[in-house]
């Protein structure tokens, strides 16, 4: 076990003090997702966490329950659109060799 065993300890040492930083990085971000021109509007955080919800009285009717279910998955859609696309944006670089973690959530 030489330096190649050593390389590969500080690529691994490496590739989790990035996945740290990152992990600590996605808590961070908060995202809003909107639908019916801002009729609702939702945060959610890295962890896909819903922080706040804000519903305008004017798309409240009790004749259309559906209508207003549909606009909060719209923008949560939209939330988790820009979610994904900020954490894709935040990924660290990997040493060559160290395996894509894409596939895995990372």
């Amino acid at each position: 076990m030489g330096t190649g065993f050593s390389k590969k300890k500080k690529q691994a040492k490496l590739l989790q003090d990035q996945l740290s930083r990152m992990q600590t990085q996605m808590n961070q971000i908060e995202v809003v997702g909107t639908a019916g021109n801002g009729l609702v509007t939702l945060t959610l955080n890295g962890d896909n966490e819903l922080k706040q919800l804000k519903i305008k009285p004017d798309c409240v009717d009790p004749e259309d329950i559906e209508g207003l279910e549909d606009l909060i998955k719209s923008a949560y859609g939209d939330a988790l659109k820009k979610l994904k696309d900020q954490q894709s944006q935040n990924m660290p670089k990997l040493p060559p060799g160290m395996p894509d973690l894409s596939n895995f959530g990372f």
